[in-house]
Parts: C-alpha cells; sequence; structure tokens
C-alpha cells in the first residue's frame, strides 16, 4: 500500500486524542468541545507523487488542496462541516489504484471520491466504482467510461466528444495540406485511446495512414522509430505520447529531422505543458501543435482564474512544483466547485442525488463553464491546439507571456495562424 500523504493542516491521532483530553480536563462542565464539532467531509483520492506522472499529480492535488483551504476558510459545506482530503501516491502505476481505492471505501471511509490524474491510474478502478454505484469526479482521464458505462463519472478534462481531439488536430493538417497522416503511439491505454479515434477520423475522411506504429511505454530509444516514419513521407504526423517518451520522441526529431513533407507534428504528446519539461526541451518545442488546457491569453480568464493562479504560484514556488501549472491544476480546483455546487443544491451527500444536478446542470468554474454528455465527458469540447513560437532554451518565465502558444483552436480562443511546414516553424 503506498504511504499516506501529508495534508497541510491535517493533524495525528495521537495529537487529536492528547487535545481532546486536555480539552476535556479544562472544560468545567465536562463537556468534550470536540462533541459539539461536525465531522469533515472526507474525500478521498491517488494521486501519483512518483514516477513518471508525477510532476501533473502534484500540480493538480495543490489545485484541489487551494480549493479545499478556499471552501473551509468560507465555513466549510452542509452548515460547517470542513473538507479533508485523503490522498495516497499510486506511484504513477495502474496496479496500485485497485487496492488504494478499496481502502478509501472500506477502511478510510471517504464521503465522496475523486480520480487519480491520468487514464492509465484510473481505468482499473472504473468496474469498481461503477459496482459499489459511487460518484467519481474524473481527473484528465481519456474515454475511461466509454466501454465501462457508468453513469455516476464526471470527467473535469475539456476534451468533449471523442473525435473532438483528433478532428481538430487533423483539421489543421489538412487545411495545411496535409493528405497523408502517420500515427505514433504509445503501447497503454491513454495513447491507444488517442490512436483509435485518430485512426476513425482519419477513415471518415478517407486521410491516408502511411505510418501507423506502437511502441512499448519503455521505450527510451526513438532514433530507429523516427527513421522509419520519415521514409513514409506523411504531411501529418499525430503523436500520442506520455512525459518521459515525449522528450524521447522530439530528440530523436532534432537529431535526424522528421521531413519536408510534414505540415504538422504533434496532437497528442503528454508532458509538453509541464513547465519543468517546457523548461528542459526549450526550442525543441518550436513548431509542434500540440494540445492544452489552459493558456494565458485574455479570453481565458473567468471569475476566480487570477485569484487562482495567484495563489498557486506562491504555493508551487514554497512546494517546489510545476509554477506554471497551466495544465492541471486550475482543472483540480474545479474538480472542487463541481462538487461544491452539487453538495450546496442537493444539501446532503447522497451520490445518486448529487449525480443527477451534476448531470442536468451547468457549472461555474475557474476555467469556464462545465456541462456534461451522459457519458460524463463534457458536452462541447474546450481542449486547445496551440503551436509553440520563439521559445528559447532555459527560461521557464517566457511562458508566462502570450505568443509562446499560440491558440489555433477551437475558433473562439484563437490567437494566430499556423506556420508550416514543420521544419520551417521549429527555425
Amino acid at each position: 500500500m503506498s504511504k499516506k500523504v501529508s495534508r497541510p493542516g491535517s493533524i495525528s491521532r495521537r495529537r487529536l486524542l492528547a487535545t481532546a483530553g486536555a480539552a476535556l480536563a479544562a472544560s468545567p462542565l465536562g463537556v468534550n468541545p470536540l462533541q459539539a464539532q461536525q465531522a469533515p467531509i472526507k474525500i478521498g483520492m491517488s494521486m501519483p507523487q512518483t514516477g513518471g506522472l508525477a510532476g501533473g499529480g502534484k500540480a493538480s492535488l495543490l489545485g484541489i488542496e487551494i480549493w479545499r483551504d478556499d471552501v473551509n476558510a468560507k465555513g466549510g459545506l452542509l452548515g460547517g462541516r470542513k473538507v479533508e482530503l485523503v490522498v495516497y501516491d499510486d506511484k504513477s502505476s495502474a496496479s496500485e489504484t485497485p487496492a488504494i481505492y478499496s481502502k478509501l471505501i472500506d477502511v478510510d471511509k471517504v464521503d465522496l471520491l475523486f480520480a487519480p490524474y491520468a487514464t492509465v491510474p484510473t481505468a482499473p478502478i472504473m468496474p469498481m466504482v461503477k459496482q459499489r454505484g459511487l460518484l467519481l469526479i474524473g481527473n484528465f482521464s481519456f474515454q475511461v467510461n466509454s466501454k465501462v458505462g457508468h453513469d455516476m463519472w464526471f470527467n473535469n478534462a475539456p476534451w468533449g466528444p471523442p473525435d473532438s481531439w483528433a478532428s481538430s488536430f487533423l483539421d489543421i493538417g489538412q487545411k495545411a495540406g496535409g493528405k497523408s497522416m502517420a500515427l505514433l503511439a504509445a503501447d497503454q491505454e491513454f495513447a491507444q485511446n488517442l490512436a483509435k479515434t485518430a485512426r476513425e477520423v482519419a477513415a471518415k475522411r478517407s486521410l491516408p495512414i502511411v505510418f501507423d506504429q506502437a511502441y512499448p511505454p519503455n521505450t527510451v530509444e526513438f532514433s530507429s522509430i523516427i527513421r522509419a516514419l520519415k521514409a513514409s513521407k506523411p504531411d501529418i504526423v499525430y503523436v500520442a505520447s506520455y512525459p518521459p517518451d515525449s522528450a524521447g520522441i522530439l530528440r530523436a526529431v532534432n537529431e535526424i529531422g522528421i521531413g519536408d513533407n510534414v505540415k504538422v507534428f504533434g496532437g497528442g504528446m503528454v508532458g509538453l505543458q509541464f513547465g519543468a519539461v517546457m523548461e528542459n526541451m526549450g526550442s525543441l518545442l518550436n513548431g509542434v501543435v500540440n494540445y492544452n488546457t489552459w493558456l494565458p491569453e485574455k479570453s481565458m480568464y473567468f471569475e476566480g482564474t487570477k485569484e487562482f493562479f495567484d495563489k498557486y504560484t506562491k504555493r508551487a514556488v514554497e512546494a517546489k512544483i510545476d509554477p506554471l501549472g497551466y495544465y492541471l491544476a486550475p482543472f483540480g480546483y474545479a474538480s472542487g466547485q463541481l462538487i461544491e455546487q452539487a453538495i450546496k443544491a442537493v444539501g446532503s451527500l447522497d451520490q445518486k442525488a448529487l449525480a443527477k444536478y451534476l448531470r442536468e446542470n451547468t457549472h461555474k468554474t475557474i476555467v469556464g463553464p462545465i456541462a456534461f454528455s451522459p457519458d460524463g465527458e463534457r458536452k462541447e469540447t474546450a481542449v486547445l491546439q496551440a503551436q509553440f513560437r520563439g521559445v528559447v532554451d532555459k527560461n521557464i518565465e517566457q511562458f508566462r507571456s502570450s505568443g509562446k502558444q499560440v491558440i489555433l483552436f477551437p475558433e473562439n480562443l484563437k490567437s494566430g495562424e499556423l506556420v508550416a511546414p514543420f521544419e520551417a516553424a521549429r527555425k
């Protein structure tokens, strides 16, 4: 079992008992003041604090912690009950999460569940959560509910309909003159889900796939794969990768080149949204068109967004985690806002009633209004496709300015036009 993550403001059981004993002895009426306190509302989750997904997991958790502190500062929920987070490190591993969520439900007896960050650690817990009839707020998974069909699942991610991610990327490539595509994806749940929808979208458009390869998740050397991909001479290159792979693929592309045919390169590369990875990759990012979730453009500020990032930046520096936090942190905060609004509307922790409220209403959050489809995903896509431009090496502060990731999609948030072909955009 993973080690429990320490929580700001939490106290140990021994300290709690000692405090209770002292308070009881000091009370002239012999009444324990703690008896007058209401039990906290416990929200349980696993979150990667180590392993390949730790960078995202730490930022996501901080976003949720800031919401917890905000709601507790306002007096809590349900007439004064404070919110408590019960969090375990799943080590970025799918093999850890079933046991963790069993413990959260049966031993810790949490009131509500948030999903771990990412698709791979979430997929194994979906059947159990459905079988138990429990509400689950998703955390940036992709299509983990497509086969399970749980009607109490609500994903905080902006993906929208399953084909919207691939469609938006291929739209950009085809408008640039692309007439064929290559597909490179890690052999794991998230990447294969992306690859599957990309194939389906390409088939509907009669867009030939001239290269289609899955690689083992532990691959570190991509030179031979990039050479083979380059030899197929695609116009569009769609990549679905996790953080370590994304860096390895970009380094191989930098060494070997990708060919003059390629109009757009990127699409589904996880990691290129994290401050440390962006700083480390520097100018190698230039030209890549990749998905994102939040960027510092005027059109992306809603009520509370600026205040959130003011708090996040200060606490992230102190905690030595992603100082930008654009990708996951505001959506972690939004997860809290979703459940907060549902609890206030329903007036209880009845999970079926909370699910009904979430399913039937539009919810106001710092990442914009959120409404859900019957499958628990966003009704409308809000995922961004953005191109890296003018990035220099070893300067993380540059990413706080607009223009370093030019938004190409969606149209209402667009901040510039595509620079193509890819090799020209890299310069």
